[in-house]
């Protein structure tokens, strides 16, 4: 397992690249936010992050973030956590409870979810829209055919407010394709948000558009 003097030396390494991927794409660096993917992560880890001065975090799950996060965020309140993960519909009100960003909405009974849990909590997450680009049957996701109608129920019938886009490429096609599309997208629907991107592949992310990347492996490091 990393030190956590790894991990700095890690973050400090990932942010350069950020950041000249980013200006090679004549965009700004502070445009976009690298997402440290904390899921299944030992508590050292997350403490060595937090003391590097990471701050965005993404999880998979509910209640692991819960196990992760709940006391972390009292001690760091400019915390901000987003669910990268699937959401189910009877975990709508602890998701909106704990992240400040959910971007796996994918289908209405979710959207019907949330929008009671924000009424119920007070809290209004940002929601960006999980898309099958690669339109994978096994995986989660709106297909890119079906999206302008979801994005208009989601406003006209559940009162949400979509961000962004979101997707995970197929691990068999290059995902610049993917990344393309996903942008594509966005532009036509008028959205400004832009999820893509993991260790293998952020600079292709940035490159074409991307404004947060989700990076595990070449944050963290490698598993023992």
């Amino acid at each position: 397992m990393d030190t956590s003097p790894d991990l700095a030396a890690r973050r400090t390494h990932l942010l350069a690249q950020l950041g000249a991927a980013a200006q090679q794409a004549k965009r700004a660096p502070s445009d976009i936010t690298l997402v440290a993917v904390s899921k299944r992560q030992p508590d050292a880890l997350l403490d060595a992050a937090l003391a590097a001065g990471q701050r965005v975090f993404g999880e998979n799950r509910v209640q692991e973030a819960m196990e992760h996060w709940s006391a972390r965020r009292a001690q760091h309140p400019d915390l901000e956590l987003r669910l990268i993960g699937p959401l189910q519909s009877n975990k709508a009100l602890e998701a909106v409870e704990l992240f400040d960003v959910i971007e796996t909405l994918d289908r209405d009974r979710l959207a019907a979810a949330l929008a009671k849990a924000m009424t119920a909590t007070g809290r209004s997450p940002r929601i960006l829209v999980q898309v099958n680009t690669g339109e994978e049957p096994q995986k989660a996701g709106i297909a890119p055919a079906e999206l302008p109608a979801f994005l208009a129920r989601m406003t006209q019938d559940h009162g949400l407010r979509v961000e962004g886009l979101m997707c995970i490429p197929p691990a068999v096609e290059p995902a610049g394709l993917h990344f393309a599309l996903l942008a594509k997208l966005a532009r036509q629907n008028g959205l400004t948000e832009l999820s893509m991107g993991m260790s293998a592949d952020f600079e292709t992310a940035v490159a074409l558009g991307a404004t947060s990347v989700r990076i595990g492996t070449a944050f963290f490091g490698e598993r023992d």
